[in-house]
């Protein structure tokens, strides 16, 4: 039957399958009152090849906040190079917001496709706060790698152990591009699929 054959093709293809995969860096983690320094996306297909990647916008942030920020976050962020890029950006929360959004857009339609990273739920706190508009257009549903991970450390710790080692370079691209990577690895030896 052609016509359910097409049916069956469209929704496998369906851009609703999409991934938006976000990682965001940020001065805390305490959403009340620390700021997202640094913001990147990539959107994949529901087999986790890439269809686009944004731009990585590093956002300014003052100083009293930068220097008040923890000791993790005050070593990590100057060894990476963001403290002083942040300090040195133009780019405001809103204007990045608008960008992001845009971006969006062309590529998936409103509140279909679910946010995806590693302890994403943190990201949506700080996009809820200081990114409203960006986090309304997100599905409501998330993926995080981190579950699959932690369940997978339980469930099946051979293959756990055996995941590739994180870089750890605190980047949002790089964080993306290491969370879908390790998505990859998981759905490789613990999902099996017929199609």
């Amino acid at each position: 039957n052609l016509n359910h054959s097409w049916k069956y093709y469209s929704q496998k293809m369906s851009p609703k399958n999409n991934l938006i995969w976000m990682d965001l860096e940020m001065t805390g983690l305490n959403y009340k009152k620390d700021r997202i320094m640094e913001i990147a996306c990539i959107i994949t297909d529901d087999k986790l090849n890439v269809i686009s990647t944004s731009q990585d916008y590093i956002i300014n942030q003052p100083d009293d906040l930068l220097l008040g920020m923890n000791e993790w976050c005050v070593k990590t962020h100057s060894e990476t190079g963001l403290t002083e890029a942040s300090r040195k950006s133009s780019l405001t929360e809103s204007v990045v917001e608008e960008e992001l959004l845009k971006f969006l857009q062309k590529h998936v339609a409103e509140k279909e496709c679910p946010l995806a990273g590693n302890s994403v739920y943190m990201d949506k706190l700080f996009l809820l706060e200081y990114m409203p508009r960006l986090a309304e257009y997100l599905h409501y549903r998330i993926v995080d790698v981190s579950t699959v991970k932690e369940l997978c450390r339980r469930w099946n710790s051979s293959i756990y152990w055996k995941a590739p080692p994180k870089k750890l370079t605190h980047r949002a691209l790089d964080d993306i591009l290491e969370s879908i990577e390790e998505l990859k690895y998981y759905r490789q030896f613990m999902f099996t699929s017929n199609s």
